[in-house]
C-alpha cells in the first residue's frame, strides 16, 4: 500500500512526541537522539510496520533498538 508524505511525517512527528513524553525530551532533543541512534532511518525503512503498531509499543521498541546501536536513554 502506498502512502503519502504528509501521512508519514505526520505520524513521525506523533512519533517523536511521544517519544519525548516518555523521555523527558523537547521535540528537539527526542529527533536528534533518534536520528542519532538510527531510530529515525529504522522508521522511515519500517513504515509500513511500525505505523501499524501502538505509539506505545514502540517508542519502547525504538528506544531498546537505539540503546543497542550506542543510545543511553
Amino acid at each position: 500500500m502506498a502512502y503519502t508524505i504528509s501521512d508519514k511525517l505526520d505520524w513521525i512527528m506523533i512519533f517523536i512526541l511521544e517519544f519525548g513524553r516518555k523521555h523527558g525530551l523537547t521535540m528537539k532533543q527526542a529527533f536528534n537522539y533518534l536520528n542519532r541512534y538510527q531510530g529515525m532511518a529504522f522508521l522511515d525503512k519500517h513504515y509500513d510496520y511500525v505505523h501499524t503498531q501502538s505509539f506505545k509499543s514502540m517508542v519502547d521498541d525504538i528506544t531498546e533498538y537505539c540503546h543497542k546501536k550506542g543510545g543511553g536513554l
